[in-house]
Formats: C-alpha cells, structure tokens, sequence
C-alpha cells in the first residue's frame, strides 16, 4: 500500500496546528479552572467577616478569562503569531496570582494549618503579576502581526525583558508584608533588600505606559488602511483605560466622591477586560471597521454627559442660591426644574455635538454625506437626464475620490418602445 507524497505532505503540515490549537485550548481550560477555584476560594475566605480579602479579585477574576479565550482564538488560529501564546500565558499567569493568593489567605488566614504549602503560594503571589504585565508590554510591542515596528525596537523588547525579570526577582525576595495578602510575610524576604512593592510598580507600568504610548503611535503614523483600522481597537481600550485611571487619581479620590470612584473604576476594569478582545477583533478582522462607528460614539457621548452634568449642577446651585435669597430657604423645584431642563436639552444638544465632532474628526465623511443630501434634494426636483447624470458622477467623484469615473446608460431596448408606444 503506498501514499503520495502530496497526502504525506499534508498530514504532516496539519500536525502543527492540531497540536497548537490543544495546546492553546488546553490553557485556556488550566486559566479557567483555576479562576473557578480561585472564586471558590474567596467565597469561603469572605464567609469569614474577619479576614481579609484579596484586594485584586475583580481583576484577577475577569482577566485570565478574557486573556485565555481570545489568546487560545487566536494561537490557534494562528500558531506563528506570538500574540496568541502571550495572551495565553499571562492569562495563565493571571489566575495564577489570583488563586496562589486567595489559597495563602485560606491557608494561613481564615483556617490556619488546614492546607500545605500555604506559605509557597503567597510567595509565588508576591511575584507572579510582574510576568503578566511583562507579557502585555511584549505583546503590545508585537501587535499586530507578531512583529516588531523595526529593527531598532529590539532594545525596548530586551528592556521589557529585562525589568520584567529583575522586578518579579526583586519581589520575590522583598521582606515585609506581601500587598493584597493581608499580614502574611514573604517567606523568602531578605531583610538586606529594600521593599520592592512601590518602587516596581512605578517601573513596571511606567514601562507599559512608553510601550503602547510608543509603539501605538508609531505604527498609527506609519499604518494605512486595514493596519489602521487593526491598531485603532487597541488604541481605543488603552485610551479609555488611561482616561478612567488619570481621573480617579486626580478628580474622583481628592473629592472623596464614592460615586465617581466606582463609575470611573468600572470604566477601567471595563477597558482592560475589552483590551484582549479588541485585539482579537483587530486580528482576526472581524467587524474591523466598526471601531470608527464607536470612537465616534464615545466622544458624543462622554461630551454630552460632561455637559449634562455640569449644567444639571451649575443650574441646581443658581436656583438654590436664587430660592434662598426670595424665601429665606432651599427648594426641591430646583432638582425638578434642573430635571426637566436636562430632559428638553439632551436631543438638540446631541445633534448639536454630533455636528460639530462630524466637523473637526470626521471631516471627510461629514463633507460626503452633506454631499450626498444635497444630491438628494436635487434628484427630486431635477427631471433632465443628462443634468443628472453630470451630477451623480460629480457626487462619486466628490465622496469616493476614484482614479477614474464613467456613467454607461443602457439604451431603452425595442420591446420597451413598444411598450411606451
């Protein structure tokens, strides 16, 4: 019994990806279950009103979960792509944090002596979110063909490299209390060593702030096209991360507005889950250019809240100051009439942004679709053939800017003559 060589060929070329794609999927299953028992964990842990809690578990929950399926989507789909195997591992890693803290907390905390090798994961936790974040720093510089921007970015990758290794080193023997752990002490802390905690925190997301800051902007300039469309959904959720993040740490916290807070962090917590599935979109190019559709949504209405807000507030406060001055004290009109105020302004105002972001962002489109209302008008006044056909060749010059446009007009056939006769 033979084989040809073409069916060799091809049983072996599909080995490759068969074994990527489990491999792939094999983590994100390892991610997954160990954020499930990660969970169960903390429920046990919070039963306990006394002991302390995870102070990251929001993150640690929905990350590895976001990371892992997009990471094995992609590794699978594509195998020679590191992005995929990077989304992977720090999924991995992520729930690994989670779940070697929340067992330290149990196993030391809330049932002291109950479980082994309580004090080996609160060290593994002291260390391990260094590595995630050095994985999304390198995945960042990667995107979003599993290249670097050019050849004179190979220091910045060594540098991730670098400190990634030097931080998760530092902390792993860093004395003193382990962050988000409560009283537990790292096992392995040398008294020697100045505490790594602040100083690597700096670093590293200082570190991650110049890698997207950097390599964003510069394949955003270099980019045409479908590249564009790709680097703009992961532009998109590190904006919003960074915006959520400046204004929790500047407005929301000096304030002391709760509220806000936990609006703003919501926001954050939002962009970071989207951010592996914005680079799965950017990839896999699925739906790719309905990222201007959001972009476009997210300034009217971030600008259009803004607004609201502040005039719903400015006006509260004039009317109280106005009320007290005529009746010697404070009224709830002033919240009504405030109410119906921002409830007669919210459509006009609207339209009102959406124009004027139309203008200044979108001025290419906004100038078609003015275009294209205006040939519309005429079309149902213009009864000339020729006069139409002038302006509808005018009309695609004008919005889709081709290199060459002509109008054929098929010529009215025989059998339709007689009918018009």
């Amino acid at each position: 019994m033979s084989v040809g060589t073409n069916e060799v060929d091809r049983s072996v070329g599909s080995t490759g990806p068969r074994v990527a794609a489990r491999l792939a999927w094999s983590l994100c299953v390892l991610s997954v279950v160990l954020t499930v028992l990660s969970v169960v964990l903390l429920a046990l842990n919070y039963s306990h009103s006394k002991t302390y809690v995870y102070g990251f578990w929001l993150e640690n929950t929905v990350l590895p979960i976001s990371f892992s399926i997009i990471g094995a989507i992609i590794a699978s789909r594509l195998p020679a792509n590191p992005l995929g195997w990077l989304f992977c591992a720090a999924a991995c890693i992520a729930a690994l944090a989670h779940f070697s803290g929340e067992y330290a907390i149990y196993a030391l905390l809330v049932q002291p002596e109950t479980l082994p090798a309580g004090n080996a994961l609160a060290w593994i936790a002291s260390w391990a979110w260094v590595l995630f974040i050095g994985c999304i720093a390198l995945s960042l510089l990667l995107f979003p063909d599993g290249q670097l921007p050019g050849s004179r970015w190979k220091w910045l990758a060594w540098l991730t490299v670098l400190l990634t290794s030097a931080g998760a080193v530092w902390q792993a023997f860093s004395p003193g209390v382990i962050e988000s752990l409560g009283t537990i002490r790292n096992p392995l802390g040398y008294e020697g060593l100045p505490k790594a905690n602040e100083p690597v925190q700096i670093i590293m997301f200082a570190l991650l702030f110049v890698v997207v800051a950097s390599s964003l902007t510069v394949r955003m300039r270099r980019a045409r096209g479908i590249e564009r469309q790709q680097i703009k959904w992961p532009a998109y959720t590190a904006v919003m991360a960074a915006t959520g993040s400046v204004l929790t740490y500047s407005i929301a916290e000096p304030i002391g507005a709760p509220w806000l807070e936990w609006t703003l962090f919501a926001i954050v917590i939002a962009a970071l889950v989207c951010f592996p599935i914005s680079v799965g979109i950017a990839i896999v190019r699925y739906r790719l250019y309905d990222i201007d559709v959001l972009i476009n949504r997210t300034l009217v209405y971030a600008a259009l809240t803004t607004t609201l807000v502040a005039l719903y507030f400015s006006v509260i406060v004039a009317l109280q100051y106005l009320f007290v001055a005529l009746t010697g004290q404070q009224s709830t009109l002033a919240v009504v009439a405030s109410t119906l105020l921002i409830a007669a302004l919210f459509t006009p105002l609207r339209r009102r942004i959406q124009s004027f972001i139309d203008r200044r962002f979108y001025r290419n489109k906004y100038d078609a679709r003015k275009t294209l209302e205006a040939f519309s008008a005429s079309l149902r006044n213009e009864t000339d053939l020729d006069a139409l056909g002038d302006d509808l060749v005018g009309v695609v010059r004008e919005t889709m800017q081709p290199a060459h446009v002509s109008l054929w007009l098929r010529p009215a056939t025989s059998r339709n003559s007689e009918e018009a006769e």
